[in-house]
Parts: C-alpha cells; structure tokens; sequence
C-alpha cells in the first residue's frame, strides 16, 4: 500500500472518521432528547385537554342538575313542566334537545328541542329522541335523590355525523321519581381541542370506548373510526392502577401518540397524535448538514496530503537506495543526512547500522555456543528420563510377573490354610499346640490376602470386600507385624487408639495395607532425623472414624505435595523402583468410601490422617 493510500486511511480513522462519530452521536442525543420533549410536551397537552373536556361537561351536568333540583317538578302543570325544560334547556348552548320521563323510561309531554341551526351547530332532529331515550343512564339513578345527574353514552347522528351525549337529571326523591333527559352536542368542545393544538404539527381528537371520534381539532375527523393498529393501543385496562396518560410510537407512517382519560368517570379519551418526521425536521436537516461539511473536510484533507507525500516521497527515495546498498553487503555507503526531522534521524540510524553488523556477527556466533550447551543439557535431562522410563517399564514387567505368581501362590496358600483349620477342628482348647496352629492360620490368611492384593492392583482382581471391621484391630495387627523392625531402627513407637470405637465399613486386607504403607513410608522418612518417634491414633470426629499416622521425619516441601500420590513418585533420597505404596493405598481407601489427609512442614515431620465411613 503506498504511502499516500495510508495517509487517505490514517486522515480517515485519525479525523473523519472521529468527527462522524461524535457528530452523529451528538445528533443522536439531541434528536433522543427532543423526541423525550415532544413526549412531555405532548403528555401535558393530553392531560391538559382532557382536563379542559372534562370541566366543559362537568359545568353542564352541574348546570342542569342545580336548575333541576331548584324547581318543584310535582306540583306543576303541562304548561309549567315545559317552560322547566326550557329553562334546562337554557343553561348551555351545547343543549340541543331536553325531554321528560317516566320512571319506566317513557316520554312525558313534548321535548324541548333547537329547531334551527345556532353558532353553527345543527338543530336536533326530532327523530333523534329514539336514539336519546336508548342512552340515557337512568337505571344508574334509580335510587339517588333531587337534583342528581349521571353522564350517559355517546353516539353519533346518522345524518349528519353530529355526536351527542346524554344526561340524565333525576327530578323527585324516590325509585319512581321521573327524569328529565338532555342531549348534549360536543361540537362545542372541537373550539377548546383547536385551542390546545394551537399552531403545532398534531391533532387533538377525543374518542369514545368504541375508537368512533366524537369531536377533533380537525373537523373534518368527526364521526371517523380510529385506525386498527392505534385502536390496538387504546384498549388498555382503565382500572384505579391505570396510567393516567399513556404514551407510544407507531409505525406506517411513524406517528408519536399520548392518551389521556377524561376525568370525573367519563368514558372518554383524549388522543393527541404527531407525525415524527415533521417533528424531528429540524434534526433530520442537521444531519445532512454535518454530512456536507464531513464531505467537504475530507476532500480538502486530500489535497493537503497529496502535496505533503510528494515532498516526503523524494526524501524517501535516498533512504530506500542506501537500504538496498546495505542489503547487497556495501556498508561503506553512508546516507546523506539533511534537515532535523525524523527522516534525518532514520538516515543516521542507516549509518550505524553497517557498524553494528560485525558485533551483531559475534554475538550470533556467540548464541551458537550458548544454544549447543543448552542442547547437551536438555540430551542429559532426556536420557535421565528415559532410564526413569525404563525403570517404569520394569516395574509393569514385575506387576504383571506378580500377578502371575499370586494365582501360583493362591493354591498351597488355600491347601495350607484348609489343612491348618482341619487340624484345628481336631484340637481340644486346652491343646498347647491349637494356639501355633491359630498363628499359623493367620499367616496363610495374611499371605492369601497381600497376594490378592496384588491381583487387585495389576486389575485381575474383582472388587474389594467392603464389611465393618475394627479398626484398632487392624491397626494392632499390623504394628505386631513391624514394631520390632521399628525398634531396632531406634524408632519410639507409640499407639494412641480409642476406645468405644465403632466399626468402620472397608476391607480388612485393604486397610492392613493402608496402614503398613503409611509406617514403612515413616519410618524411610526418619531414617536422618535425631529424633525418631512414630505415633499410630484412631478416633472418631463429625460422624467418622479416622487413623492418624504421624513421624518425626524430613517432612514434605509444599510444591512436591500434592503429587505424592501419584504412581512412581517418590520423596526418597535414592529412587529405589518403589513409588506405588500411597498411590495404592489412596485408591483403597477412596474405593472404601473414604480419603486421605496430610499435614507437613519440612523438617518437621508428616502426618497422614485416613478417614473412612462408619459401618
């Protein structure tokens, strides 16, 4: 890539690239910024307008319930009676028709009706009483008293598209008390819901429960159904836990919308809905703008490196003659050095580097002997590891020898035993000789059971025999069987075993060999120290039974511990073919549902704890 080719790159990710970024960044808060404005703004101005819609009825409810409940609707005539209605229908120009009513819902005397049109509204038609007296809310009056009023439902007029409300005024005490039913036009609430809008890019409408628009800030909305995919966002749950404004994004085209309740238990919405393009103009032509300039930037960011590669390029060329001069072996030649900029210091790093070449020679020559001697050092390490090898090799040669000889040994082992205990049935208890004969009978049990062993271990041995076994017992036997080899290695042995304790479930020549392991490897480790003591203890803690086996020895450096239970490793000083004692013995005591510990400081001495389960 030349060099030009990378300075177009580095300007790209060094200048442009950045600038784009955080411009565009920027562009993305503020336009997120003014998208949270006009949701705030747009929130209030729902609330504020369903507050506006509700206050307007309200004051016409109140109107006609104050007037209803002043007059004496019992003791008038027909005549009287109709001049009351009028007198309703007087309290607010949005009264376009007021009519008297049974308890049971049926017209009395004449309705009092607009019969031309007034401030533009239409005039009630008098085939709209039907549609009055079916929304009327009477049975929510039925037991209230005077003057009480309740807001009924909407519905539109099919001729013209007016939408209504009804209201109905209870006009006596009593379940049978009659009413009197006003129509309410709400073409007079379209004044309030421009004035809200006011000169901003949305409309105002305010719906019904069946999405049907009762009344917008654009007239020509009214008596329209809301579309589906906005209909679908309004049937929200409207329970005492209910947002009061509700807010959300559509698609198709991108529309901001917030809804509002309109309050005092009207059934009411009020919608106010923003195109988001129109709304987001100004932050849509700020992009583009930043997109000019980073144009802009960029192309004269182009020529200005192309004049500076072309000056740096000439510069370049005597740098690159005296590398190939250097390269066929001339390091005489010199580059010529002009100037204090880095090109100067590159010439004069050429220049030393002919100097350089004959040390960099010895030193070479110098790494080939050090390399040859590490070489022969490595040869010495593999060779040792491969008479270690070889060493492994001949104790899996005498595994499987032993396992040989333990099913030839299994044989006498099993006619000297049947033997013994034949000669043992034919023996008094009083017979001197039934106790030699018991000794022997535990020697030919303790030799078929090592053999065993050995099968176990070269795997040609089926499972161990798991059964409760006293440990101390154990722990007895094995010491009768090395405690006078210890003696005589001037080790002061010791038996700590407690008393009362309970059987533990293993296998009886299993853990004699546990035990035997873990005294032959104290006593090897003691074999130096001026103090030689051995302590064997059983007991029993948090719900199991344990051995300890502790020494006075050379102890175990912490690096080397956690592999000393490895096959073939070994602590010993001289490496005797021997490393499988704990090996064998931690699978054991694992296979017994059990584990061994170890605690050791160097030169301080050993302590191996083998905890095994309760019978």
């Amino acid at each position: 890539m030349r060099l030009y080719q990378q300075l177009v790159l580095f300007m790209l990710a060094a200048t442009v690239l950045p600038l784009a970024a955080v411009g565009f960044l920027l562009l993305s808060r503020a336009e997120a910024e003014l998208a949270a404005r006009i949701d705030a703004e747009q929130r209030a101005q729902a609330s504020a307008a369903a507050e506006a819609v509700g206050a307007l009825m309200m004051e016409v409810v109140d109107a006609l319930a104050r007037s209803a409940e002043l007059i004496d609707w019992q003791a008038m005539s027909d005549a009287e009676t109709q001049g009351a209605l009028r007198l309703l229908y007087g309290q607010s120009p949005a009264v376009s028709a007021v009519l008297k009513l049974d308890a049971d819902g049926h017209p009395l005397g004449s309705p009092v009706f607009r019969t031309q049109a007034l401030d533009g509204h239409p005039a009630f038609a008098p085939e709209s009483l039907d549609r009055l007296v079916r929304a009327m809310p009477v049975q929510t009056l039925r037991g209230g008293g005077k003057g009480q009023a309740a807001l009924g439902s909407a519905y539109l007029h099919a001729e013209d598209g007016r939408a209504a409300v009804a209201v109905a005024v209870k006009l006596a005490d009593g379940e049978r008390a009659p009413f009197a039913v006003a129509e309410v036009v709400l073409q007079p609430l379209e004044a309030v819901l421009r004035r809200r809008a006011g000169d901003g890019l949305g409309r105002i409408d305010l719906v019904d429960e069946e999405r049907r628009v009762l009344a917008s800030s654009f007239p020509d909305r009214r008596g329209q159904l809301l579309a589906p995919e906005l209909s679908a966002h309004l049937l929200a749950p409207a329970g005492p836990l209910a947002e009061p404004v509700r807010s959300f994004r559509l698609e198709s085209p991108t529309r901001r919308v917030s809804v509002a309740r309109v309050p005092h238990g009207m059934r009411f919405d009020v919608l106010v809905e923003v195109d988001e393009a129109a709304a987001l103009a100004p932050v849509h032509a700020m992009r583009r703008t930043v997109l000019l300039s980073i144009g802009g930037t960029f192309l004269v960011l182009l020529g200005l490196g192309a004049l500076f590669t072309r000056r740096l390029n000439l510069r370049l060329a005597e740098v690159v003659r005296g590398a190939e001069a250097y390269g066929r072996g001339e390091l005489d030649k010199r580059v010529r050095v002009t100037g204090q900029d880095e090109l100067s210091e590159l010439a004069t790093t050429f220049n030393r580097m002919g100097e350089e070449l004959e040390a960099a020679r010895g030193r070479l020559l110098r790494w080939n002997d050090d390399l040859r001697v590490r070489v022969e050092e490595a040869t010495a390490e593999l060779k040792a590891a491969q008479a270690q090898l070889v060493e492994a090799q001949k104790l899996a040669a005498v595994g499987q020898l032993g396992a040989g000889v333990a099913h030839e040994i299994n044989n006498p082992l099993a006619g000297i035993l049947g033997n013994v205990q034949l000669l043992m049935l034919d023996r008094g208890s009083t017979d001197p000789d039934l106790e030699t004969l018991r000794k022997i009978e535990q020697s030919a049990k303790r030799c078929k059971e090592i053999t065993q062993n050995l099968l176990r271990f070269s795997q040609q041995r089926e499972r161990a025999e798991l059964r409760p076994v006293d440990l101390n017992a154990v722990v007895r036997d094995a010491l009768s069987l090395t405690e006078h080899q210890a003696r005589g290695e001037g080790i002061m042995l010791t038996s700590e075993l407690a008393d009362g304790l309970s059987r533990v479930r293993a296998d009886p020549g299993h853990l004699s060999q546990v035990v035997l392991a873990l005294v032959s490897n104290a006593r090897t480790a003691m074999l130096k120290s001026p103090q030689k003591r051995l302590t064997l203890r059983t007991g029993e803690a948090d719900g199991v039974s344990y051995l300890e086996v502790e020494d006075t020895g050379k102890g175990i450096a912490p690096h080397i511990r956690p592999r000393i239970f490895e096959p073939f490793f070994t602590t010993k000083d001289v490496w005797s073919n021997v490393g499988l004692g704990l090996s064998v013995a931690w699978r054991m005591v694992t296979e017994a549902g059990g584990s061994i510990e170890v605690r050791s400081e160097v030169e301080q001495g050993s302590c191996f704890t083998v905890k095994l389960p309760k019978a």
